[in-house]
């Protein structure tokens, strides 16, 4: 049924006089206008698309874990807001191979008269790189304040506010935290945890140790590396030990967000833990395409510049080298996996545990 009184029509809601004539090449202010001028616009207009409908997302999802509690209901929407974030990026990444159409000399046939305009400027872009979590402090050492300075005051002004507030991240961490299941009356799964990746260990070594065909080398090399893993273990259950490597900036979580998000991905299978399972993977999925989006792009800045620098001023490909490899947001839970354990090896939660994180009836 019709609820608008005032009759809609396709290009005004759209408004695609505006939309459609927001293409406006530089290079024709000198002369003839560069044929891929526009395709470049237009690229870059339909990405400034796309990161406002994921800020849009974005946004409702801080909305909730803002708040001092996350009710179960609530994660569904969260997921399928993530979902389509996800898939958003996919089409980001696709974008790429268009842009690629674009031959090198295509693009100095307008490139200079672009400087100093760059990426860097994109201010939507930041906004969903530090509302994710990638604030300064986090950034590799030419990227903490270098794109500032590239910024008119309005913009850096609102972005250097924008650091100060909650990141997903650091919300998605007090979250984690706050999981109630790490202790449950006698039940302790740092205890349990430790005594199974012992035990796994130690029958890793000992497996190790009785391949009579193994080269000495061979087999010093891999206990060696059985050691290590043993390490590993001992700093995650160990908080002085942790708090170290923290430091060092081997982890980011916290370890009480690390032990909870790493007992969600053991016992994923639980009914409770099924919804955050699929959004501790959407997290870790975002980062990814992320990367893979910094990874595109870089090779494409190589493909079109080759060692020239950038417009905006960097070092161009080096640079996006760099950031594709540091600027990352999620690393701990692309780590967890160093700390999984088998289905077969997990410790048996207690009856009263298992109810808890299962569906069950409780009527008459």
């Amino acid at each position: 049924m019709q609820k608008n009184q005032k009759p809609c029509y396709y290009g005004d809601y759209l408004q695609l006089d505006q939309l459609l004539n927001a293409q406006a090449p530089e290079s024709a202010n000198y002369g003839a206008e560069a044929h891929d001028e526009t395709l470049f616009i237009i690229v870059h207009q339909v990405y400034e698309l796309w990161f406002k409908q994921i800020l849009h997302e974005l946004k409702a999802v801080l909305a909730v874990f803002a708040e001092e509690e996350v009710k179960d209901e609530q994660l569904t929407g969260i997921v399928h807001k993530l979902k389509r974030v996800i898939s958003i990026q996919q089409l980001l990444n696709q974008q790429i191979a268009v842009m690629e159409t674009m031959t090198p000399q295509d693009f100095m046939s307008f490139r200079d008269y672009l400087v100093p305009a760059s990426g860097f400027q994109s201010v939507q872009f930041k906004m969903l790189e530090i509302g994710l979590g990638l604030k300064s402090d986090y950034r590799i050492d030419f990227d903490k304040n270098s794109f500032y300075t590239r910024l008119n005051d309005k913009d850096r002004n609102f972005l250097q506010a924008l650091e100060h507030q909650p990141s997903l991240f650091e919300l998605i961490e007090k979250w984690l935290e706050r999981m109630p299941f790490l202790e449950f009356g006698d039940f302790s799964f740092w205890q349990l945890y430790q005594q199974a990746t012992q035990s796994m260990l130690n029958r890793d070594e000992a497996i190790v140790q009785s391949i009579e065909q193994l080269a000495e080398s061979e087999r010093e090399l891999q206990l060696g590396e059985i050691a290590k893993t043993r390490q590993k273990f001992a700093a995650l259950l160990d908080s002085e030990e942790y708090s170290q490597l923290q430091q060092q900036g081997a982890f980011r979580l916290s370890q009480r967000a690390m032990l909870s998000a790493l007992f969600i991905s053991l016992y994923q299978e639980e009914p409770v833990f099924n919804l955050p399972f699929q959004l501790l993977t959407c997290l870790t999925e975002i980062d990814e395409k992320l990367t893979i989006w910094r990874y595109k792009h870089a090779m494409m800045v190589q493909r079109m510049l080759g060692t020239k620098i950038g417009t905006g001023g960097s070092s161009g490909h080096d640079y996006l080298k760099r950031t594709t490899e540091k600027n990352r947001i999620f690393t701990d839970l692309f780590h967890m996996a160093t700390f999984l354990l088998p289905k077969s090896e997990l410790p048996a939660l207690p009856a009263g545990l298992k109810k808890r994180l299962g569906f069950y009836f409780a009527g008459d």
